[in-house]
């Protein structure tokens, strides 16, 4: 039986389905599979073993929480960076067409991740471990775990276009890469999520900037 050989292109598409259907079967399993009533207010929450279980462990850390809140606003720095170099292309070249591809593609990726963001504000999977000014609040997915790998990642895929000293280029990558591993797991030490929003947000955030790369490098 002959072998069926993908391209590199079709591989790379495959693992995007893949991605994106895994993100919606675990999406699916959080939101049925196990749930009992061990939030705040008796809310229901998904794999409640699991999250009940690091929830005990980590508890509510207000460092963490307060020092993922603060960090949480450096991915929006990067944001700016890449919108003012795009607006900055399109003043240049009076054509929205000639700003860079990788640029005009990460407006869009940036896009997604709020219109998800704001989807799950309204679709409620779950909510916080804890009420926020009294108040229960949406958990799912872990919008810092998200912001922070979607932003910090999708930079890194392009810095060397746009920054072209190699040290200064290190020195930032290097500085990214830590503020995302704190985001991350500062969000788990604080105990604002559920364990199962975290790696929600680190699932979706895979998908999304697998994706990207391969828009900006399908053509290559």
């Amino acid at each position: 039986m002959k072998k069926i050989k993908l391209t590199k292109k079709k591989k790379q598409i495959l693992t995007i389905i893949i991605l994106f259907l895994v993100c919606i079967i675990y999406t699916v399993l959080v939101k049925f599979y196990d749930t009992n009533a061990i939030g705040p207010k008796n809310t229901i929450v998904g794999f409640s073993a699991l999250n009940a279980l690091f929830s005990n462990l980590t508890g509510y850390n207000e460092f963490f929480y307060k020092l993922t809140e603060y960090l949480g606003f450096v991915p929006f720095v990067i944001v700016g960076f890449y919108g003012v170099t795009g607006l900055l292309q399109l003043i240049k070249r009076k054509n929205l067409l000639k700003v860079d591809k990788r640029l005009l593609f990460l407006g869009g990726f940036y896009l997604v991740v709020l219109l998800i963001y704001v989807f799950f504000e309204h679709v409620i999977i779950n909510y916080r471990p804890f009420l926020i000014d009294n108040e229960l609040e949406a958990s799912y997915p872990s919008s810092h775990t998200m912001l922070a790998l979607c932003v910090c990642l999708s930079s890194l895929l392009i810095n060397k276009y746009y920054i072209k000293n190699k040290k200064v280029l290190k020195g930032i990558n290097i500085a990214i890469v830590i503020l995302m591993f704190i985001l991350v797991i500062g969000r788990v030490l604080s105990g604002a999520h559920w364990i199962t929003d975290i790696i929600g947000g680190i699932i979706i955030s895979a998908f999304l900037v697998y994706t990207y790369e391969y828009l900006i490098t399908k053509d290559k």
